[in-house]
């Protein structure tokens, strides 16, 4: 920690490729163990300290004041940046959630965090306390949601403004038939789900979409190199951390997989491992966007005056120092081996200026650069707030917020409640010409470099400016790029198209549609042969005698046979279509439920259920209403079967309906007369289920 009057937090990853401990349950779990230090993360912490330094030796910027800061090495795993994030609330060595034990000097804001899934959770912590949260490699759209995280800001554009600035370089080359890769998180869902709504939207087809999982999960990627080649599609964009997309690279390699062309995202765009001459023969000619660069003035020569003494982050400097000049200090007690097999100790006075490596190249600053500007913005709001002319209660508004020296620091909860809307306003000029400022959702403007991955001599590529997607271009021109700067590994790289499927519908010309419309015609006038007899001969007895009207109404609904021949030429586009979505059957579902249960609670508040005594003696009673028909008539039998039918179900019902009740009486009604019991056809299967029941009953009392 570097102390000041305000402090401001990172989380900040130094080291990447966490070791995850084996948890017994028998003892508390083991921290994680930070594997890989990478040397152009630890730029990201120098950029900080310059940023900081400037800002106190500035007059015009919080004059009379100094900005403090402390760094948490989050090494990008979740558990690491949680606790770092609480580390920093709670002021002391460990996390308290809930409890703030270091009241001066006050914490203003947090940095961070490294990845859009984590910024999520922090963004829910953070937006509780009302803590300003400024992430620099946050992107996803979803940060964007103002309800949820009202305290999260960002120096990146949002993904929302990236896929439509991919979906622009496909169309430029005219790709329209692209596969898609993204990991399995928020970052990637978010980002190929805008991807492909705005390329579908413009006309292109996607082959194909993958998801890669985030767990290192390597069982899948045979399978998932294996469909990438046989594709048809030679493009292929990524959206994914680089970290994710190693395993997919080293597959391809290894099978010797040529002749993809990869869209990167910002996430990976400017990966310095994904760089190494061993992608090459995969890589070569990848066209990505990456955010904004710019330079900041004197930052290498604060680079290069970095050393052993004067430097906060004592192991971390010495990591970085081993790591550049390939020695060893003599403090450890293992003293190791360097990679070259050489036992040389590290002096301290090492010149760091004859190194050419990522940590002091400033060419085209983007991470650091965001970061930088994080600083300047948290400043700046800070600086307007001491201006404070319209504070409610003067009487009780610290003395930092009355313009005068940063002194007392009473009431702490006050300081983060007061900086959050002069952070959401927050105007600022920066040093490379561009106006700094917020929408209201929390995101600064979309500016991005279009870059192509060419092949140095020496195998390694060079991410190349080759255009730019600037939302802010005062020509109106948002989407800039040269085509003749741009490398390509073949002539006919660029080629693609989207085939239209042809259209096929069911003609008379096709068998299938012979058959089916000979079907539908035969059937139709099968059905109206009788409909016809029935219309000609309507006097008759026995035409009358078999039901004529419910007759010629069943005979007209075979109507509909003649439908199927509609579908013999295109089917008509219809607004009806809406009505076949998965989504119609539950809620007519719901509506009828509901529509029931209306009717229920009205008949239950208007005639509620009442008790009322049975004191008829138990019997049972069935009587049965239809016609008296002749002897001979075939009828009679088919109602008498359809009724015994229908009266055997009960048989089942009656026995647990008796044990409730004391009587029971059943009817059935058909028609308008009763039946005849003494009808030779009727009485003994009528008798018979008679002296059931009546057995039954007797038993039962």
């Amino acid at each position: 920690m570097v102390t000041g009057d305000l402090l401001i937090g990172a989380v900040i990853p130094v080291h990447l490729d966490s070791v995850y401990p084996m948890v017994k349950f028998q003892e508390e779990p083991q921290p994680d163990i930070c594997k890989m230090f990478l040397i152009q993360l630890y730029q990201h912490i120098q950029v900080l300290r310059y940023a900081v330094d400037e800002i106190n030796k500035s007059p015009n910027l919080l004059p009379n004041t100094t900005l403090g800061f402390y760094v948490y090495d989050s090494c990008a795993v979740l558990k690491s940046e949680l606790q770092g994030t609480l580390w920093m609330l709670t002021g002391l060595d460990q996390e308290i959630p809930n409890y703030c034990c270091r009241k001066s000097p006050p914490l203003t804001a947090i940095i961070g965090h490294s990845q859009s899934s984590y910024s999520i959770l922090m963004a829910h912590i953070l937006g509780l306390y009302k803590y300003p949260q400024i992430s620099c490699t946050s992107t996803s759209s979803l940060l964007s949601d103002r309800s949820l995280f009202r305290s999260f800001f960002r120096t990146v554009p949002s993904d929302y403004f990236q896929s439509r600035g991919i979906a622009q370089l496909v169309l430029h080359f005219q790709w329209t038939w692209v596969g898609l890769l993204a990991s399995k998180d928020d970052y990637g869902n978010e980002g190929v789900e805008n991807i492909k709504k705005e390329i579908m939207k413009e006309g292109a087809c996607v082959a194909f979409t993958v998801y890669l999982s985030t767990n290192m999960n390597y069982e899948s990627i045979p399978n998932i190199v294996k469909m990438i080649n046989e594709s048809s599609s030679n493009v292929v964009i990524a959206f994914s951390a680089d970290i994710y997309l190693i395993p997919i690279l080293d597959e391809m390699v290894k099978q010797n997989i040529t002749g993809k062309l990869f869209i990167a995202s910002e996430a990976w765009s400017v990966s310095n491992v994904l760089s190494l001459s061993k992608y090459s023969t995969v890589l070569s000619g990848t066209m990505g966007l990456a955010i904004f660069s710019s330079k900041i003035p004197g930052f290498q020569d604060y680079l290069n005056s970095v050393n052993p003494t004067n430097t906060p982050g004592i192991n971390w400097l010495r990591r970085f120092w081993e790591e550049s000049f390939q020695c060893r200090f003599l403090y450890q007690t293992n003293f190791t081996v360097t990679p070259n097999n050489l036992e040389k100790p590290c002096t301290g006075t090492e010149d760091l200026k004859a190194l050419q490596n990522s940590y002091n190249d400033v060419s085209a600053l983007r991470s650091s650069y965001s970061i930088y500007t994080a600083v300047y913005v948290i400043a700046k709001a800070l600086d307007d707030l001491t201006h404070c002319q319209s504070c409610s209660d003067l009487t009780n508004v610290e003395p930092w917020q009355k313009g005068k020296i940063f002194a007392v620091y009473t009431d702490f909860p006050s300081l983060r409640l007061q900086l959050l809307p002069y952070i959401k306003s927050v105007q600022l000029s920066l040093k490379n010409k561009r106006n700094f400022y917020f929408d209201k959702n929390g995101n600064p403007p979309a500016v991005y470099d279009i870059l192509n991955w060419q092949p140095n001599p020496d195998g390694v590529m060079e991410q190349v400016k080759v255009g730019s997607y600037d939302t802010l271009n005062i020509s109106g021109d948002v989407f800039n790029i040269d085509d003749s700067l741009v490398w390509w590994r073949t002539k006919n790289q660029q080629t693609g198209q989207c085939i239209v499927k042809a259209i096929d519908d069911l003609s008379y010309e096709d068998p299938l549609g012979i058959i089916l419309a000979v079907t539908s015609l035969f059937s139709f006038f099968v059905s109206q042969f009788p409909f016809s007899s029935f219309i000609h001969y309507k006097s008759p007895p026995l035409w009358r005698a078999n039901n004529y009207s419910v007759s010629c109404i069943l005979l007209v609904s075979f109507i509909p046979f003649l439908s199927a021949l509609t579908f013999h030429w295109l089917p008509p586009t219809s607004s009806l279509k809406k009505w076949t979505t998965p989504r119609v059957p539950y809620t007519i579902i719901t509506i009828v439920t509901l529509v029931q249960l209306l009717l229920l609670l009205c008949w239950l508040s208007i005639s509620p259920p009442f008790p009322q005594y049975n004191i008829e003696s138990n019997r049972f009673h069935c009587s049965f209403l239809a016609r008296r028909l002749p002897d001979n008539f075939n009828e009679a039998k088919l109602i008498t079967f359809s009724m015994l039918a229908f009266l055997s179900v009960w048989v089942y019902f009656i026995p647990a309906s008796l044990s409730a009740r004391v009587s029971i009486k059943f009817s059935m009604e058909n028609e308008d007369q009763i039946i005849d019991t003494s009808h030779s056809e009727l009485r003994k299967p009528v008798d018979e289920l008679a002296n059931v029941f009546k057995n039954y009953i007797s038993s039962s009392s």
